[in-house]
């Protein structure tokens, strides 16, 4: 009955947010307001109870709608006893992006700071999470953004729409505390006991029968999924038993409509995918679980939630969706492979054609020394051998008051020395260099980055997020990148535009963007275990000849450090 009266109360706000649109002019754009109460609340899985960090009470947080040029003000007040922000994936205001001490300075206990952003250039779905500790494992959830008034979907109009949340992994003890134990020791925290959908893990797991997510659908009908992964360390397969799923869009972009019984996403990223209730009326477990094809441990369980024909009894039981192997590389490879920019006259991708810029960064894991830790090493991560240390005034405001000594602008364009990046591991010299190192960009330039995975303690695939803009994903292989080879194969033509890309384990990834958004922009990995041990830095985009193209001043109640 509580997800029959939550599909019923969305159900309703979208019909009321629809009518609203119908009585304004095409060329209004509305502001839409919302207030965030960060609140600790306490809450039971797998038959254990624990306080956590909310939005609002709730776990997914607030949906937040908006169409295509509104503008959207979010009011967060912090009630709770950590220091808060966060990220709105993907605007283009960096006073409002929301990383700590990038972009801003968290919002204390007792404060508060308002998000303020136009929706621009974007319609689709996106998502929102905490950008500080691990706080968002809980402090997550939907951006669903609707083309401008008088604009279709250019795909088939769906009969309803649910927002399928994969992530919130549950831990049955405190995460901070885990956290900070194993930083203590130098080593990664333990595995989550379990994912969720919709902040519920499913009948799979103990003490869930009241914890499963469920959607209703009719026979014959077709239905949007708005996927989004806010897993905190976990790309994941997702299936639906006997169901085809058409792939509509990416990271809200919309992209060449292909049929899939699996897809694969990674942390940060969102899929949009329509599925027809075409099959026997009856009941299909929709599940999920991790893609791993590295020796690294993950949280190796199936998470489920439950498509529901009408009229079908809840005593039927569902059947399984066949998922595949938790290191099945070859599944992987192919589906990003499929994905493809829709390329038309009204959706066209801008692919620079002509680079200003060429970077090349390899990613890769090390160990530092640390005389406190388990085996007397930290473990650590990098980019171009440099793990990134977080600064303790915003970047952005020490960038744009001119605050000296807070950052240096020498991050390299290429490693230090090159070697076999995917050969034989390297467990020697595996020391990486600490600083708060940021890359300058001349604004309007055009960038092209390689991201190169290395075999430093081991191979893993990393998801790669950039603030502040979409990026062309124009190549991608396994092995090391060739230069004088490997650009020639490069799709300039339909590649998929994202905000967050994977590299695969052991090979490497190509992207393209203009740095048409002057700012602090952080890019980092979206493993929040990789981003803790410094996976992660920050391109300083210079200002444009005109106002327009430069920074806009800072908001009255942006919070101090």
């Amino acid at each position: 009955m509580a997800m029959k009266l939550d599909s019923y109360l969305q159900l309703f706000f979208l019909g009321c947010f629809y009518f609203s649109w119908f009585l304004s002019s095409p060329a209004e754009a509305a502001v839409r307001k919302y207030q965030f109460d960060i609140r600790v609340k306490n809450v039971s899985r797998l038959c254990h109870a624990k306080p956590i960090v909310t939005v609002n009470g709730r776990f997914p947080g607030p949906t937040v709608y908006a169409r295509e040029g509104d503008r959207v003000l979010v009011n967060v007040i912090n009630y709770a006893q950590y220091n808060i922000s966060i990220h709105w994936h993907q605007f283009r205001n960096g006073w409002a992006d929301g990383p700590a001490y990038i972009t801003q300075c968290p919002i204390k206990t007792g404060h508060s700071y308002t998000y303020d952003f136009n929706v621009t250039g974007q319609r689709g779905t996106l998502w929102w999470h905490a950008h500080i500790l691990w706080l968002r494992v809980t402090v997550y959830g939907a951006i669903v953004i609707m083309p401008k008034q008088g604009r279709m979907f250019p795909f088939p109009q769906p009969h309803g729409e649910t927002k399928i949340i994969l992530g919130w992994e549950w831990w049955n003890s405190d995460v901070e505390t885990l956290v900070n134990q194993a930083n203590k020791l130098g080593l990664p925290p333990p595995t989550s006991d379990s994912h969720t959908i919709n902040g519920k893990p499913g009948p799979l797991f103990p003490c869930s029968s009241i914890h499963t997510f469920s959607m209703e659908v009719e026979a014959g009908k077709t239905y949007l999924l708005r996927i989004i992964n806010a897993a905190l360390n976990d790309e994941l397969f997702f299936a639906i038993a006997g169901h085809n799923m058409t792939v509509v869009e990416i990271d809200a972009v919309y992209t060449k409509p292909f049929t899939t019984r699996v897809i694969l996403i990674a942390p940060g990223q969102t899929t949009n995918v329509l599925i027809k209730a075409d099959q026997p009326r009856s009941r299909y477990f929709m599940a999920a679980r991790p893609f791993m094809d590295a020796p690294v441990p993950v949280d190796n369980k199936t998470v489920t939630a439950i498509l529901h024909y009408k009229g079908i009894p809840n005593t039927v039981l569902p059947s399984m969706p066949k998922l595949p192997a938790p290191n099945n590389t070859n599944v992987a490879l192919r589906y990003n492979n499929r994905l493809r920019s829709l390329n038309t006259p009204q959706f066209p991708a801008k692919v620079p054609l002509k680079v200003d810029r060429h970077l090349f960064y390899t990613v890769g894991l090390g160990a530092n020394p640390c005389s406190s830790c388990q085996n007397g090493t930290q473990l650590t991560a990098s980019l171009n051998n440099i793990t990134f240390v977080m600064p303790k005034v915003g970047l952005l405001q020490a960038h744009y008051f001119h605050i000296k000594g807070v950052f240096k602008t020498d991050f390299p364009d290429r490693p230090p020395v090159p070697f076999n990046y995917t050969g034989v591991p390297l467990t020697a010299n595996l020391g990486t260099s600490l600083g708060t190192r940021l890359s300058k960009v001349a604004f309007n330039s055009t960038i092209e980055l390689v991201l190169q995975d290395t075999n430093l303690l081991t191979v893993e695939s990393h998801p790669f997020h950039l603030h502040g803009f979409n990026f062309f994903v124009v190549g991608s292989g396994v092995g090391n990148f060739d230069p004088s080879k490997d650009p020639a194969k490069f799709n300039l033509v339909d590649p998929p535009e994202r905000n967050t890309v994977g590299v695969p384990t052991g090979g490497w990834t190509a992207i393209r963007f203009r740095a048409d958004n002057p700012g602090v922009w952080f890019m980092h990995c979206h493993l929040e275990l990789h981003t803790m041990w410094g996976l992660k830095m920050a391109f300083v985009v210079e200002n444009g000849k005109s106002p327009e193209e430069s920074i806009i001043p800072p908001p009255k109640d942006l919070p101090p450090c």
